[in-house]
């Protein structure tokens, strides 16, 4: 993990992240993005989150409806 992908996200953390109100912004950085790529390496991981992954061909033609 490099040090500009972590001081850009410091820079940019979320109104709910800077709500919690982090001493060091750039460390809450550093562990949402190691927990952001431990997800997309393993979608596992995160027990209680779930990664959908569809093909093009997965979807919804245009006009078409769930109902």
């Amino acid at each position: 993990m490099s040090d500009d992908r972590i001081g850009r996200r410091a820079a940019d953390l979320l109104p709910e992240e800077l709500a919690s109100g982090s001493a060091d912004p750039r460390a809450q950085a550093e562990a949402i993005l190691e927990e952001s790529d431990e997800r997309e390496d393993d979608p596992e991981a995160a027990p209680d989150s779930f990664l959908e992954r569809r093909r093009s061909d997965e979807t919804v033609e245009p006009g078409e409806t769930t109902r």
